[in-house]
């Protein structure tokens, strides 16, 4: 192969270059015990292919100081001389005559060279590679150009995270620009350099995502949940991007989805939090707050400390109440199915809930806005007395203004999802429904009219209701329920939720495990909604599914008049398909 005898040269001249180096540097150095220099030297011009190795020369040089002889030298180097290296090359030449592709043949060698390298690796050795050399080998800057060799850095790292030499390797591999590549968080988290620049690139590759920030995210998060000190190292960094006015709202909820992340795993990084938290005079109500964030549980009397510090005329900032963990709590104490609150203590809950939703900071400092704080309460009452109501569907109706009008309020939208979520995820739901569309999923498509931040959410639910299984129904009902929730689906795509909505039915049908007839009604269903014209993104994810004769065979006509045909020739006309 061409490159390998570039390689091969290469290492060629770095030899002579080294051969000149011994040299010019004379032989200044004392040899203490001859002897002893001798029979080490000999021992290692014993080994196979010694005459290959890095510190021929070194050795070459120590072995004539101490009186060597140079006929016994080149007999045990002569001897002991394999050529494993050139017979490689000789058996490459082989196969590419043979008729295998260049390409091929060297990812044969590259796998067995990094197998062998993975099996019989030293770090001690290798990090004399240092000590010997003083400087940094050419080799090595040549080795980390190869996606190749800069894999097996990585794994190595990942085994070895002690050795110096692979840590060296990997800030290099980073100064050199490929520290995207650097998946491995352990490895990146040895130096601060390096996890600097990996950190930077995961929240680059989280500005730039759309529709697909959820894994951006996630990947993001899991880096910095790596261990104590990079979680503290990036959550200030990413709080001190926050502060900015320009894109600091997305670094705040970056942040928001680390620290999610990092509780998720089980860790308590509420101190953390808190430290990074602004309204350090307010020692009650933070004191208050650590405790319940800790435990993960709302309790009424650090929820008394809290409403009391907030109905001071000077309270708190309210973004101390915007903790994510904390909203969350109060939102399922106060609309999830069977949590039970002390009656004397709920409206303190509902006031805080209300107070974090609709007060904002005035320009005076301590003289908040809380211009939409009552009606908020208000609709968080009505609606609080109706989930708790244990009402049945038919009795729902009757609530359906209430409801309607209090779901404008973002507060209360997320509520009555927490409460639907519980509610049509209980087993026997749909086998005791008899609505075609029930109540509870009727008050989902009004959510999703209203509030775009839920749609990820709610399109979560209707994937885990779409997969549940229903086995105690019968078929029929099977395919009229998932009928069902795909209206839900459609709904959800026209309030602006398109892409994640149609990948998920694209892969529905990659994998083959949905009835083909429930793709046909989804797509016939998306058909009459839509109109051009189309973003390129959303044809390339459609036409494949309305182009499949067996989706949409039965629904062509002659011509070119139906649906079909005129979104088929339409892509064909204005997109590169």
């Amino acid at each position: 192969m061409p490159s390998q005898y570039e390689e091969e040269r290469a290492w060629e001249a770095s030899n002579h270059n080294v051969h000149n180096q011994y040299e010019e540097e004379g032989n200044e150095d004392v040899i203490e015990n001859p002897d002893e220099v001798l029979q080490e030297c000999l021992e290692k011009f014993k080994t196979p292919d010694y005459i290959m190795e890095p510190g021929i020369f070194g050795q070459l040089k120590r072995y004539f100081q101490a009186g060597g002889n140079p006929e016994q030298v080149i007999e045990q180097l002569s001897i002991n001389y394999s050529a494993v290296a050139q017979m490689a090359n000789l058996l490459a030449e082989w196969l590419i005559l043979g008729g295998v592709k260049v390409t091929e043949v060297q990812a044969m060698v590259e796998n067995h060279l990094k197998d062998m390298i993975l099996k019989t690796f030293d770090p001690k050795k290798a990090d004399t590679i240092f000590t010997e050399e003083g400087e940094t080998p050419a080799w090595l800057t040549e080795m980390i150009e190869h996606p190749t060799w800069r894999s097996l850095i990585y794994r190595l790292a990942e085994e070895y995270p002690d050795c110096l030499m692979l840590n060296f390797t990997i800030k290099l591999i980073s100064d050199a620009g490929f520290q995207g590549e650097i998946t491995s968080i352990s490895t990146a988290a040895q130096q601060i350099e390096v996890f600097s620049r990996v950190l930077k690139s995961a929240i680059v590759g989280f500005l730039q995502s759309s529709d697909d920030w959820q894994n951006s995210v996630n990947e993001c998060a899991k880096m910095v949940c790596h261990g104590a000190h990079t979680y503290v190292y990036s959550q200030v960094i990413v709080h001190i991007l926050s502060q900015e006015p320009r894109g600091g709202a997305i670094m705040k909820r970056l942040s928001q989805e680390i620290t999610r992340c990092a509780q998720q795993s089980g860790h308590d990084v509420t101190p953390i939090t808190l430290a990074l938290t602004a309204g350090e005079s307010w020692r009650n109500a933070r004191t208050a707050l650590a405790a319940m964030l800790s435990r993960g549980a709302l309790n009424p009397a650090d929820i008394s400390v809290l409403f009391r510090a907030y109905m001071q005329p000077e309270p708190p900032p309210v973004h101390l109440l915007r903790i994510p963990q904390f909203l969350e709590l109060l939102v399922d104490s106060l609309f999830k199915l069977g949590s039970k609150l002390n009656p004397e203590h709920k409206s303190k809950y509902m006031y805080l809930l209300a107070y974090a939703a609709s007060v904002c900071e005035g320009v005076t400092p301590g003289r908040p806005v809380k211009d939409e704080l009552k009606a908020t309460v208000q609709a968080i009452e009505k609606v609080h007395t109706v989930c708790n109501s244990s009402a049945s569907s038919s009795e729902l109706i009757a609530e359906l203004p209430t409801l309607y009008h209090c779901i404008r309020f973002p507060v209360v939208g997320m509520g009555v999802l927490v409460w639907v979520e519980c509610v049509v995820t209980e087993p026997s739901y749909f086998k005791l429904c008899t609505e075609h569309c029930p109540v509870h999923l009727a008050l989902l498509d009004e959510v999703a009219s209203c509030h775009q931040l839920l749609h990820h959410r709610l399109l979560r639910l209707l994937v885990q209701l779409f997969e549940s299984p229903q086995d105690e129904l019968e078929i029929l009902v099977q395919l009229e329920l998932k009928k069902m929730l795909l209206d839900r689906m459609v709904n959800l795509l026209s309030r602006g939720c398109v892409v994640p909505v149609l990948r998920y039915i694209k892969q529905c049908w990659q994998r083959g495990d949905t009835d083909i007839s429930l793709i046909r009604y989804f797509i016939t269903e998306v058909l009459d909604a839509i109109a051009p014209p189309y973003t390129p993104e959303f044809v390339q994810l459609v036409l494949p599914m309305v182009e499949n004769e067996e989706i949409t065979g039965t629904m062509r006509a002659e011509g070119e008049n139906d649906p079909v045909s005129e979104f088929i020739v339409h892509c064909k006309a204005h997109y590169v398909v």
